[in-house]
């Protein structure tokens, strides 16, 4: 009785597993193309970018007061990156690559007495440093 068992198992596994199948996969060609542009470098952008937080430390006309708003910041954190963009009129200083809010949050803690007004923003941000 056993054996029966025995030989109807192999007899099942093997006409099962034995069988070729083709597998045919039809999907929609936009996909191929959202693939493509996910993975591209739009300018001025230097590296891949991913959806993250940065942290507004300071706007104003004058790009001087911008520039020595950053030179500040430069000397706390020299490993973090700084970006000054300009959106007419103002000129604004952001700071950081930071995947998670939780990390723009410890930084801007950190910094609250230097820069009272900041706050973060989520954009595009460049894929943050090994080495920090």
């Amino acid at each position: 009785m056993k054996n029966i068992f025995v030989l109807a198992f192999i007899f099942c596994t093997q006409n099962s597993f034995g069988q070729a199948v083709n597998v045919e996969i039809k999907k929609d060609p936009r996909i191929d193309n959202l693939i493509k542009q996910e993975g591209t470098i739009i300018p001025p952008a230097t590296s891949p970018q991913i959806t993250g937080y940065r942290i507004q430390l300071f706007f104003d006309i004058s790009k001087d007061a911008v520039n020595e708003a950053r030179s500040k910041f430069i000397s706390l954190y020299p490993k973090i990156d700084t970006y000054v963009t300009f959106t007419a009129p103002n000129f604004f200083l952001k700071v950081g690559d930071f995947r998670t809010q939780m990390e723009a949050e410890k930084i801007k803690s950190n910094i609250d007495d230097q820069f009272p007004t900041s706050n973060i923003i989520k954009e595009k941000i460049n894929l943050p440093r090994i080495d920090q």
